[in-house]
């Protein structure tokens, strides 16, 4: 909280001291009083909540479908170098790029908004998911094979809880480029969600109203970031005792 109150405060300080037009930089009163116009507020919640619904369905999507893809590529050696260089130069294709033609192929509803999100949030998981599992100890993997364990239970029981706590990580990275997919793919097709608010705020010489969508933005963004923190903590309080214990 004092962090949030300087940067408020030293961001009106800003705009007084240096006498700044609202028109190109407005202060943080002057996004108050844009929320302030006839149905602006239920108009901000409706293009927050498409953004949001967009960025989870995406979100979920990625990180379901990276940890099976992940888990292909740490178990079978031929198909990680057969698929890795196929998924990195994917990853390497400009996703502003790919949009409008997202929009060509799939049209103007929710799902080209939802595979740009899942193709920005895929990679971090995969990699992510992949360093976990190759790093179980070679003396957890002598014990469960002295054990007779199948891999199945390899799996199940040793090698997906030491990867967790690095899921959580292409997680943690994972969140804040959902957002930024869903806010890309919305402003190349600005019919819906904070992004194409942005758009249509921007063109009518609304600064400040665009910068209330920014602000909702990065409250989003920090807000399911921090979810993701507390169900870490939630399900992986070992996690921190052996990160202690490392160190």
């Amino acid at each position: 909280m004092l962090g949030i109150s300087a940067a408020l405060g030293l961001w009106w300080l800003a705009t007084a001291l240096f006498d700044l037009d609202p028109l190109f930089v407005p202060g943080p009163l002057d996004l108050v009083e844009a929320t302030r116009g006839p149905g602006r507020g239920q108009y901000l919640v409706d293009r927050t909540w498409e953004t949001v619904q967009v960025t989870l369905i995406g979100f979920t999507i990625a990180m379901l479908g990276g940890f099976v893809i992940a888990a292909l590529l740490a178990t079978f050696s031929s198909v990680e170098r057969a698929t890795m260089p196929v998924l990195v130069a994917l990853n390497a294709v400009p996703k502003v790029g790919l949009a409008p033609l997202l929009v060509v192929w799939l049209g103007f509803d929710i799902e080209p908004k939802v595979v740009l999100v899942v193709l920005i949030c895929f990679f971090p998981m995969v990699v992510a998911t992949m360093s976990g599992l190759a790093s179980t100890p070679s003396e957890l993997g002598e014990l469960t094979a002295s054990l007779s364990a199948s891999r199945w239970q390899t799996y199940i029981k040793v090698r997906v809880p030491w990867a967790l706590p690095q899921i959580f990580v292409g997680l943690k990275l994972s969140v804040p480029l959902a957002v930024i997919g869903a806010v890309v793919a919305e402003t190349n097709n600005p019919n819906s969600g904070l992004g194409s608010a942005i758009v249509k705020a921007s063109a009518q010489f609304e600064t400040a109203l665009a910068f209330v969508c920014l602000v909702l933005l990065s409250v989003l963004s920090s807000g399911l970031f921090y979810l993701v923190v507390v169900v870490e903590r939630l399900t992986l309080p070992w996690a921190r005792a052996i990160t202690a214990q490392r160190m």
